[in-house]
């Protein structure tokens, strides 16, 4: 008999499961040939609930170097997303007073997106990327830039090899690492005494009540909220001392984060966020244990949607091939009989094929030759960017549809 699976951050026993998705691909292995289709693998997916720290995690059954070392995602692919960094770069330039004499260092990098600006008004900058591939493309622009996993001891490394930092970024990063103890363990020693992190999370409260089920896949091994993270970053003699709520991937959290003893202040949104977890019933067992029904009942609008256009004879198609979508295809057993193509301008993509689903993606312009009558947009955060960009298809009559929290076909 098997012993039960414990927490990835405090290491208590898991006993509730929050959704179980059962056997899926990687959500980023997209396919190239009849060989990798016939080798593709799935593992489980299983989301636990800890109900002493109240982490939300997959069980640790992919290895990292899996799934991160060439990696299908590159930020830069996003305009909304490309905004979003260059106001934070000024943003927090201008609160940490950050000059030609700091250090800014980003962890999971990415192609740069971020670093180039702080590079462009003449702040040191430090990427850490484990994809080679996406580290590449930063390293073409001039973007200093490490390959490799960060930990506490490849940041004990890298403070001796460069310095400590006045400013670690580590956006939408926390969620993809399997041993969450060691990274945050790293934090403090690359971190200046007076320097400050700040971190990015799709906040798990809109998870739950948005039914956010896609955003879970393997590449995420946690699903976060202030109450966990508060309780992770102490162990670790780190402290939050501000937090802001963003609008990006469905719903963040920013953490403001130093050295425990440092004299960064409390401020009154920490508070107000704390409480706000708690109303919402984070840190109450029955909120998590609803929450199967609640996304059975989206993939099921999902599935009834697909069906009856097929039934009526009318042609759907794609945008946006994230990972998030392949989840919500796969859990619907989506497959090219359902939806012609998925469109994406990202060419890393082009001329593959979903995992699973093994559904095509192309370019853009392939929506205006098919003429569809309607268009899924898979990543749903994006929803009004890509409206915005593919409005002519209503020319023809096409619609838009989402799926997340409840199907809906946009007017």
């Amino acid at each position: 008999m098997s012993s039960a699976p414990t927490c990835r951050s405090c290491g208590a026993n898991l006993r509730l499961t929050l959704i179980d998705l059962g056997p899926m691909p990687l959500a980023n292995a997209f396919l190239s040939s009849a060989d990798e289709i016939a080798a593709e693998r799935t593992y489980p997916l299983h989301a636990r609930v800890c109900e002493q720290c109240f982490l939300v995690q997959v069980d640790d059954v992919v290895p990292p170097e899996e799934i991160f070392t060439d990696y299908a995602y590159f930020s830069s692919y996003s305009e909304s997303w490309i905004a979003h960094a260059k106001a934070y770069a000024m943003r927090v330039t201008d609160r940490l007073n950050l000059t030609k004499d700091s250090l800014v260092v980003e962890i999971a990098s990415n192609d740069g997106y971020l670093l180039r600006h702080f590079k462009e008004a003449g702040i040191p900058v430090l990427g850490i990327e484990p994809a080679a591939n996406v580290a590449a493309a930063a390293t073409a622009q001039d973007i200093p830039t490490e390959v490799l996993f960060f930990g506490k001891a490849t940041a004990t490394s890298l403070a001796k090899k460069h310095r400590q930092a006045n400013l670690i970024v580590a956006n939408n990063v926390l969620a993809h690492v399997p041993d969450i103890n060691d990274f945050v363990a790293g934090m403090p020693q690359l971190l200046a005494p007076d320097g400050v992190v700040t971190l990015e999370f799709p906040h798990l409260q809109n998870l739950i009540e948005q039914v956010q089920f896609d955003t879970i896949y393997h590449e995420h091994f946690s699903y976060l909220s202030l109450f966990a993270t508060e309780r992770l970053f102490a162990r670790h003699k780190l402290r939050v001392f501000d937090v802001e709520q963003l609008s990006t991937h469905g719903g963040s959290l920013r953490l403001w984060v130093c050295h425990a003893d440092a004299k960064h202040a409390p401020s009154t949104a920490l508070a107000e966020t704390r409480a706000q977890e708690e109303t919402a019933g984070l840190t109450d067992v029955r909120t998590y244990a609803a929450f199967g029904a609640a996304a059975n009942n989206v993939r099921l609008g999902l599935r009834q949607f697909l069906d009856e256009a097929r039934e009526d004879r009318k042609r759907v198609v794609a945008y946006g091939a994230a990972a998030k979508g392949n989840t919500l295809l796969n859990s619907c057993h989506a497959s090219t009989e359902d939806i012609e193509f998925v469109a994406d301008l990202n060419e890393f993509k082009q001329g593959r094929l979903l995992p699973g689903s093994h559904i095509p993606v192309r370019a853009p312009q392939a929506i205006y030759n098919a003429r569809p009558d309607y268009v899924l947009i898979l990543p749903w955060n994006l929803t009004d960017e890509i409206t915005e960009s593919l409005a002519d298809i209503r020319e023809w009559g096409a619609q838009f549809v989402v799926a997340v929290p409840r199907t809906t076909i946009l007017p």
